[in-house]
């Protein structure tokens, strides 16, 4: 297949182009290499490998058109997003024109090209401050607390309408809270790994009892690479998490113990934007995809800290 990946040169972006190129798929990649984080991590991720590079915005229509002239693309997975909850709280606007515009850009220069096949990343942010013992899709009505899952959710929506109106095969997924290997750089799990291995102080929001369903990069790649198989309808929401929540007060043990330091820690209280627990219920994937997530907490905080040390980070 010739698969078109935005935002491919990031974190989940990445990983997924390597193993789809494993199996032998021809990637394309947009990414932007917006300074979010270092462009410089984006470029080492796809450094050398043999994927063909747009550097260009996906709310370009014109650079968009090109891409699609010039390859016969037959599934699009997108994942290019202004990422982070905080941040879409000081530039709304922002997160707007990029998420939400931008997807609609996507599907429009789809349907020009006549691509039928969609997978898009949308976000466990949607759920907000769900009080439900496990977020499934099918629960009536979601509020997200941040611009970001709000962005998302919207993203969900019109995705609908498009399928519905010119009968392509969408799949939405609600992303849980992922971490691995090329993860990014201002996400938790890498900012507490790198400020305890190096004697730092780590800032701890909230009194650590809030939870979130950590999920390895290797079990949301096969969540999406099994959505490339599945056709059976015109549009669907799976929810792709780990399946066991984890504490803050545990993901920073855990991350102490793998590496070895005992974390020091400053207290704060917690952040506007910020759920009090996320908690997957995958079942309609389970039986819709066969995703069943394999590596634990432990061993992925195993995996990453030595992906870091490999690094030297």
């Amino acid at each position: 297949m010739n698969i078109l990946i935005t935002g491919g040169a990031g974190f989940i972006g990445s990983s997924l182009a390597d193993r789809l190129y494993s199996r032998g798929d021809n990637i394309i990649i947009i990414d932007n290499f917006n300074d979010y984080y270092s462009p410089d991590i984006k470029r080492k991720n796809i450094r050398g490998k043999p994927y063909r590079v747009y550097e260009n915005d996906i709310c370009d229509t014109v650079a968009l058109d090109k891409i699609f002239s010039e390859n016969k693309i037959d599934a699009v997975v997108h994942l290019a997003a202004r990422a982070g909850v905080r941040p879409s709280l000081a530039q709304p606007i922002l997160y707007a024109e990029t998420n939400l515009v931008g997807t609609v850009k996507i599907l429009d220069v789809m349907r020009q090209h006549n691509c039928k096949k969609l997978l898009f990343a949308s976000s466990s942010s949607v759920y907000g401050n769900c009080m439900a013992d496990k977020f499934s899709e099918d629960m009536p009505k979601t509020n997200p607390i941040s611009p970001y899952g709000a962005t998302k959710l919207m993203c969900e929506e019109i995705a609908w309408t498009y399928a519905y109106l010119y009968k392509m095969n969408i799949i939405g997924f609600r992303f849980f809270t992922v971490y691995g290997p090329r993860m990014r750089p201002d996400l938790a799990i890498y900012k507490f790994a790198k400020l305890i291995k190096n004697g730092e102080f780590i800032t701890k929001f909230g009194n650590g009892t809030n939870v979130r369903d950590y999920t390895y990069i290797d079990d949301i790649v096969d969540g999406i690479i099994a959505g490339l198989q599945y056709n059976d309808t015109n549009f669907e929401i799976f929810n792709l998490g780990g399946g066991n929540p984890v504490s803050l007060n545990e993901m920073i043990d855990t991350i102490s113990t793998q590496i070895g330091v005992d974390a020091k820690i400053k207290q704060m209280p917690m952040q506007p934007g910020d759920v009090d627990k996320t908690v997957s219920d995958c079942t309609k994937a389970h039986k819709l995809l066969g995703y069943s997530p394999k590596t634990d907490f432990e061993t992925g905080i195993k995996n990453f800290i030595k992906w870091m040390n490999d690094e030297n980070i």
